[in-house]
C-alpha cells in the first residue's frame, strides 16, 4: 500500500474512533497536530510516514476518557497498525512515540529522543498554546465543571504524575502549571520558534484577564 493510502485510511480510522470526543481533543486537535508535525518535518527531516502516523494516532484514547487507563491508546494504535502495510520496526517507533507523548505534569520520559518523537511531542505541544491552546484549555475546563478562575487557590508547580492527572484545580492554572513551561521544552528548532509567538500571545492574554477580572481598564 502506497504511503498516501496508508494515511487516508488512517484519517478515516481516527475520524471514527473519535465520534463524539470533547473538543479540544477530537479529530480537529488531530489534524492540527499533523499538519504541525509536517512542517516541523519540512525542515527537521526524518521518517515521514513514522511522523504522519504517530500524530494522527497519537490521542486514539486519551487515557484522561478512559478511567486513566494508559495503556489503550497503544494498544488500539497498534491493533491497526498491524493490519496495514508498513514495517514492524516503524510499527514499534510509532507505539513508542504514543506511549511517551505527554506531559505528565513535566516529568521527562525514559527513552531516547528520536527526531521523529521530538516532533510529533513538539506539534503536540504547539496545539496546547497560543490562541488554539487558550481555547482548549478552557473547552476542557468546562467539560469538567471547573472554576474558570479562583485566586484563594494558588498554581501548584512541580506536581507528580499522580497529582497532575488528578488535579481539579481552576483551569487558570493551568496555563501555569503547564502551558506557560511548554516553550522551555520544546525540542526542535522549528518548534522553540513557532512557540515563542503563542507563548507572548497567552501571556497578553493572562494580563488582560486579571486586569478585567479586579475590574481596571
Amino acid at each position: 500500500m502506497e504511503n498516501n493510502a496508508i494515511i487516508s485510511e488512517t484519517i478515516d480510522f481516527v475520524k471514527s474512533q473519535l465520534q463524539g470526543a470533547e473538543g479540544g481533543h477530537d479529530w480537529w486537535h488531530i489534524y492540527r497536530v499533523w499538519n504541525n508535525a509536517k512542517q516541523l518535518a519540512k525542515t527537521e527531516g526524518g521518517n515521514f510516514l513514522v511522523i504522519e502516523l504517530a500524530a494522527l494516532l497519537h490521542d486514539i484514547a486519551d487515557s484522561k476518557f478512559h478511567d486513566g487507563d494508559e495503556t489503550l491508546g497503544p494498544k488500539i494504535a497498534r491493533d491497526f497498525l498491524v493490519g496495514i502495510d508498513i514495517f514492524p520496526l516503524e510499527i514499534e517507533q510509532i507505539i513508542t512515540i504514543i506511549e511517551n507523548l505527554s506531559f505528565k505534569g513535566g516529568h521527562a520520559s525514559k527513552i531516547e529522543k528520536t527526531i521523529e518523537f521530538e516532533i510529533v511531542q513538539d506539534a503536540d505541544r504547539l496545539d496546547a498554546i497560543g490562541a488554539i491552546g487558550i481555547a482548549r484549555t478552557f473547552n476542557y475546563g468546562g467539560f469538567k465543571n471547573r472554576e474558570i478562575y479562583n485566586p484563594e487557590i494558588s498554581p501548584k508547580l512541580n506536581m507528580t504524575k499522580e497529582e497532575y492527572k488528578n488535579s481539579a484545580a481552576p483551569t487558570l492554572n493551568h496555563f501555569y502549571e503547564k502551558l506557560l513551561l511548554l516553550k522551555e521544552l520544546m525540542n526542535t528548532t522549528t518548534g522553540r520558534t513557532m512557540a515563542k509567538q503563542r507563548h507572548r500571545f497567552m501571556e497578553t492574554y493572562l494580563d488582560q484577564f486579571l486586569k478585567e477580572w479586579e475590574g481596571e481598564r
